[in-house]
């Protein structure tokens, strides 16, 4: 039974594939001399035949014939008598070759030797996992969603291999059962507790990436480069491109007919907005691209603070810092300047008011609100359609019907 079981061990070890057959044979014959040593004292008088394809193995003893009265060491010599036994033609001197049967090693041997022998499995697979993955650090792969945890994801990779995708690592919006696919890039690998831990990410600029290498064969193939990505997971991305080729329209390669490449890279990131932007060396010009879809009117460079201050027209303003201000926070990441936008004032515009004015008549709150969406004075919100403002600011309709009757009041 001990030999069966043995022989099953054997066996689990050489399905695994990915391990390669020098490193195999190596730690097999390691374990089996281990065992040799411990219960004979020596193992070089020990061959130990392992057939890899089979998943089996032989161990053979070679003695030394020497006469009755010098017989000593039973691991390396054998009596004449007893060689004679065997077979008659046996001379002092000679080398006696048998086979040595796993039944001769006694239960408790056998069952350390397949301990053993499962423990250094174990570990070259976990050697092996971490080798693999670790390689692939960057890379998108395709899982099965295995369990569903509050913190994270357990997710089964094509060869049954567990990996993680936290919760942090997630875009807010994910939701997945069991037996969904999922694809995620490898983020990070590390060992803990002598185990492998491969960490995926949905969130990282790299999974953002790797799709558009995916959707876009220009950029696969080096035509078109991805100079910098900044994202605000499941919100918006902008993403700078620059194109080697004269005749490639960068922008339009990666957005594709009617946003046939984009869509698909949308609808994996859960209706992420992504912002494509033609790279520039020319700073004012590239801040520019950056903040769209608003319209620039004029820019001012401060290069030794790194700072930008941008005028745009009233009805630009709240364009180019975005809902949630998410679209000037991005763009002054994707530029490395930090951009304070300002109202473009227009020498008609003198008898405008400040929001501030009706703090008597408008509530503090309410006056922060649509500053939130770049407006500071009366007219600014006077421009914005009725319904837009309500959408924009997300008050009640009868609360911003009254705040348009105090703004107009004051002009009339």
């Amino acid at each position: 039974m001990e030999n069966l079981n043995l022989i099953d061990t054997f066996s689990e070890f050489k399905e695994l594939k990915s391990i390669d057959r020098p490193t195999m044979m190596s730690v097999l014959e390691d374990v089996f001399r281990n065992m040799l040593i411990k219960l004979y004292g020596s193992d070089d008088n020990f061959d130990i035949i392992i057939n890899i394809d089979k998943g089996d193995f032989e161990i053979w003893r070679n003695r030394e014939v020497v006469e009755d009265e010098d017989f000593e060491d039973s691991n390396r010599q054998i009596s004449l008598t007893e060689a004679r036994k065997i077979d008659e033609d046996y001379e002092v001197g000679e080398e006696v070759t048998a086979e040595v049967k796993l039944s001769e090693f006694g239960r408790r041997a056998i069952l350390a030797l397949r301990q053993n022998l499962t423990s250094r499995i174990m570990e070259l697979e976990k050697n092996n996992l971490y080798n693999k993955y670790k390689d692939r650090i960057g890379d998108i792969i395709t899982g099965e969603v295995y369990q569903v945890w509050k913190k994270e994801i357990l997710v089964l990779d094509d060869e049954g291999n567990e990996l993680a995708l936290p919760k942090t690592e997630q875009i807010p919006s994910d939701f997945y059962r069991k037996g969904d696919s999922i694809r995620a890039v490898v983020y990070k690998v590390e060992m803990k507790n002598n185990s492998p831990q491969i960490i995926l990410s949905r969130v990282a600029n790299a999974f953002l990436e790797r799709l558009f290498e995916l959707e876009v064969p220009e950029i696969f193939d080096g035509l078109i480069t991805i100079k910098k990505i900044v994202r605000i997971p499941g919100e918006r991305a902008k993403v700078a491109v620059e194109s080697y080729d004269e005749r490639v329209d960068p922008v339009g390669a990666c957005v594709g007919m009617k946003g046939s490449r984009i869509h698909g890279i949308v609808r994996e990131l859960r209706n992420e907005n992504i912002d494509v932007i033609n790279f520039t060396n020319n700073t004012q010009l590239f801040i520019q691209r950056a903040l769209s879809p608003a319209k620039v009117t004029s820019i001012k460079i401060d290069e030794e603070g790194k700072r930008a201050d941008v005028y745009l027209k009233p009805n630009e303003v709240s364009l180019a810092i975005g809902k949630g201000g998410y679209n000037i926070k991005l763009a002054s990441q994707l530029t490395g300047y930090e951009i304070d936008v300002y109202r473009e004032t227009e020498t008609e515009d003198e008898e405008d008011v400040n929001l501030d004015e009706f703090v008597d008549e408008i509530d503090s709150w309410i006056i922060d609100t649509l500053k939130g969406i770049g407006c500071d004075t009366a007219k600014s919100v006077l421009e914005i359609p009725f319904k837009e403002l309500v959408k924009r600011t997300d008050l009640e309709e009868e609360t911003v019907k009254e705040i348009i009757r105090i703004l107009k009041s004051e002009f009339e």
